[in-house]
């Protein structure tokens, strides 16, 4: 199953009747699923619609869905507010009675905001069932578009994160070959600490404490065989069936953990700078993972 982002915008438009509408849905990351929604008033299945559509599609990810409505003026009944018009009436008396402005004509009158009214026909609840049926649909459709966007960028992050895997893999396999060249490392200088310790007439419960010191400073086995378990893990994740960005957040945690002992146990300088690198390559797998659904 391809792996899905969690960036991605759709919208959808529709029409019934004299209303028209908009629905735009986008989303941005998120650690779980928050779904907000905004729509006409009087609507009111709308939103639950919205979020039952959204937690049947994502897991994960910030969304927003909004639905902008309009309805078109009908061929209503028109009337003159009179209360309106007597007010702009009586404001205008005292500069008609004094001659400052000449008398109002019926067209202007008519022309002054609020005056004429349009009384617009209401949707039977029939009518009103199939506008919101249709709002929903376009919902859905709008959420459909939108988990092609994230699965589009699930695709451009797929090679992205494959890549990272194979290098992490690749780096790990030099860290194991150059490793092997610890023991005879850390023995030479073990000697020459034993020569130190002796020479300062160290007792055996000393010697012994430094050998085991250095013991376990040469053994990365245990950090390796995990490294490359983490890689097998992270294949299967990426091409596993469900929602994986969690898991793989939490792998690359787990990457990093072992490759910062394998930095800590290091006696070779080459080794460190493999270390080091694999450090680098974890950190980006990470910062990509946060993409991932």
């Amino acid at each position: 199953m391809p792996i899905s982002g969690m960036t991605g915008f759709a919208r959808v438009e529709g029409a019934h009747g004299a209303w028209t509408w908009a629905v735009e849905a986008r989303s941005v990351n998120g650690r779980n699923l928050e779904t907000r929604f905004r729509g006409p008033p009087s609507f009111e299945t709308l939103e639950r619609a919205t979020r039952e559509g959204s937690q049947a599609r994502f897991q994960r990810g910030q969304l927003t869905v909004n639905v902008q409505a309009k309805r078109a003026e009908t061929s209503g009944e028109t009337q003159v507010n009179v209360a309106v018009l007597e007010r702009y009436l009586r404001a205008g008396d005292p500069y008609v009675a004094t001659g400052m402005v000449a008398k109002p004509t019926l067209d202007g009158l008519l022309a002054l905001k609020g005056v004429i009214e349009a009384r617009e026909d209401e949707d039977n609840a029939d009518e009103r069932a199939l506008v919101e049926a249709a709002m929903t649909l376009s919902i859905a459709q709008a959420l459909d578009g939108l988990k092609t966007a994230r699965l589009e960028e699930g695709a451009a992050l797929d090679p992205v994160l494959h890549g990272a895997v194979d290098r992490i893999e690749a780096l790990t396999a030099q860290a194991e070959a150059e490793a092997a060249g610890q023991p005879a490392v850390l023995k030479e200088r073990f000697a020459r600490r034993m020569t130190e310790l002796l020479g300062e007439a160290a007792s055996e419960e000393r010697v012994v404490q430094e050998a085991a010191a250095q013991a376990v400073k040469a053994d990365v086995r245990e950090e390796l065989d995990r490294l490359v378990s983490h890689v097998a893990g992270a294949r299967a994740l990426l091409t596993g069936e469900g929602a994986s960005g969690r898991r793989l957040d939490f792998l690359s945690q787990e990457f990093m953990r072992e490759s910062n002992t394998l930095c800590s146990k290091s006696a070779l300088t080459s080794l460190t700078a493999i270390g080091l690198e694999l450090k680098a390559v974890i950190e980006q797998f990470r910062e990509q993972v946060q993409n991932v659904e």
